[in-house]
Order: C-alpha cells, then structure tokens, then sequence
C-alpha cells in the first residue's frame, strides 16, 4: 500500500492543484505537506539571508547551511509521520535534482512511495506565475525543466495538457 506521494514540479507548474484534488479523490485521508510550508515556517531573517533561502530577483533560489539543516529534520519529519501511520501527499521542488531526490529517499526508506513528476511547459507556469502574483517573476521558467534532471518517476503528468483533476486521477490509479 502507498503510504507516500511525492510530486517534484517546477514553481507554479499545478503540484498544490493536483495535491487538493487528490486529497479530494482518495479515498483515505491524506496529509499534503510541502516545501513552502518549511519555509513559511522559518523566522523570516531566513528568508533574507545566505546561511537561510534567498529568491534572487531573476527567479533563482538560493539555500545555504541553515536551511539545509531545517530541511534535513524537515524531511525526517514527514518520513516519521508516514511512518507512524499517516498517508502523506509531499509536494515538492527538487532544485537539487537527483540530490534532493536521494535525501528523500534515504529518509523515506523502507516505505511504500510513490513518485510523480509534475511537468509544465515553461511558458505555461510563466504565464500562471504572472496571474498568481506571490512569486518571483522568472522563478517558474529557471524551474521547468531543471527540477526534473536526474529524478526517477514511477509515474510523471503534464499540466500544461490536463487540469488538475484529470492529473490527480491518474495518479490516484497508480496508488494502491
């Protein structure tokens, strides 16, 4: 049984979306948790600083020691709540690549997880960048396809070729 779902995406490329939506259609209850939520739960001297997360006027992210830490205990975190009988839903930004992906997995060990790319066209999680307002303009077009190297899906959906639901479906398929 999936006790986990990861979906790594590019800024602004559907991932909190598909994350309603399938909370929506599974069946059990599942927790989303995501890493906006770690770094909306920073003190904000975080949000400004080289050893915390910086956003970089041209849209580029930068983490330092600090976050990396928080991040590390982040994720054992989540890891610890699956493992304690919780169903997570994990939206996430792997700006590390096959790194960030490898962090997760050690944390995640031994559990039933279930790995989703959630792709989007760069000129489409632009042009939703811009309507949403709360990002750094250039954040989603740096993400698109970076996030993506090296990573190894079980299953990947396109955002800029089906809504929300359809994508949330798909992937409800494939959780058993």
């Amino acid at each position: 049984m999936t006790d986990v779902i990861v979906l790594n995406g590019g800024s602004s490329s559907g991932k909190s979306g598909i994350v309603r939506c399938l909370q929506a259609v599974l069946p059990d209850p599942w927790l989303a948790l995501g890493t906006d939520m770690l770094v909306d739960a920073m003190p904000a001297s975080m949000r400004a600083s080289d050893a915390g997360i910086e956003f970089a006027p041209d849209g580029q992210v930068i983490v330092g020691p600090e976050f990396r830490t928080l991040e590390a205990a982040w994720i054992e975190g989540v890891a610890a709540m699956a493992r304690a009988g919780a169903r997570v839903i994990v939206d996430e930004v792997f700006l590390g690549g096959a790194d960030s992906q490898e962090r997760w997995q050690k944390a995640l060990g031994g559990l039933p997880v279930l790995w989703v790319g959630v792709r989007c066209d760069s000129a489409v999680a632009a042009g939703r960048e811009v309507a949403r307002g709360d990002r750094v303009i250039g954040m989603a077009a740096s993400q698109a396809d970076a996030v993506h190297r090296g990573m190894v899906y079980d299953l990947e959906v396109d955002t800029a070729h089906a809504e929300s639901m359809e994508c949330a479906r798909t992937i409800a398929a494939h959780v058993s």
